[in-house]
């Protein structure tokens, strides 16, 4: 099943009467790794949520290549702030593949090879909500990932690490990507995009105002709000 391209028409979102993003005109090809960029308040997140399906479309249209139910299925979302299930780490891998039906035995055996592949095994029996920030979103992304997604959403999944669980995490999408896993992710960290990026998405005012080959877009912007942000100066 291929659930690309994603393609973006006119796309808005509004809350209380207020546009927070669009009209958006994209398409997200099949293959490679896309980083939204841009200030705070510039719609990233919203943007994100309006293509995976958490945010209503106000506006215009957001459409798959399969119907909204298969997309559903085969994609998956990790927020910037992870959020933990009251279980054991073995139990909170296995909880997506429950949902999909399949035994809880069988299920274990899955999660005990995604937390080998992700460097989870020791935390296998540890309580979820009791592990560190950098251990929590590494769950967060491995249970993203247990279902073999198609396409994986992330709102800067390493804002509030540090360098070594920055690494980890950026390892454990590398190793996603090389399985076939389309990634679209948010960043406010260059360095990152930098290393990640395949294709960049720049964001200002609730408006994509540029979109270009990561190692074009770093070298030569189109804009001169682009340069200013790489440059780190304050935009506004």
């Amino acid at each position: 099943m291929v659930i690309l391209p994603l393609q973006l028409n006119g796309a808005t979102a509004t809350m209380r009467g207020k546009t927070l993003v669009g009209p958006v005109d994209l398409t997200l090809a099949i293959n490679g790794l896309t980083m939204l960029i841009g200030p705070n308040g510039a719609g990233k997140t919203t943007l994100l949520r309006l293509m995976h399906g958490l945010q209503r479309c106000a506006g215009g249209s957001v459409s798959w290549a399969v119907s909204a139910q298969v997309a559903r299925q085969n994609q998956a979302f990790v927020f910037q702030a992870p959020i933990m299930m009251r279980r054991r780490v073995i139990d909170s891998l296995a909880y997506p593949l429950r949902l999909r039906g399949m035994g809880k035995p069988a299920a274990r055996v899955k999660a005990i090879e995604c937390a080998a592949r992700f460097g989870l095994t020791e935390l296998l029996e540890s309580w979820a909500p009791m592990l560190s920030g950098g251990e929590k979103q590494k769950l967060s992304v491995a249970r993203a990932l247990i279902i073999a997604p198609e396409v994986l959403f992330l709102d800067e999944p390493c804002a509030n690490l540090d360098g070594r669980a920055t690494r980890e995490i950026e390892t454990i999408l590398k190793i996603a990507q090389d399985a076939g896993t389309r990634i679209i992710m948010s960043t406010h960290d260059m360095g990152q995009a930098g290393r990640l990026a395949d294709d960049v998405i720049f964001m200002y005012d609730g408006n994509v105002h540029e979109t270009a080959n990561a190692k074009t877009f770093f070298a030569k912007p189109q804009t001169g709000l682009a340069q200013a942000f790489i440059n780190g100066d304050i935009i506004e």
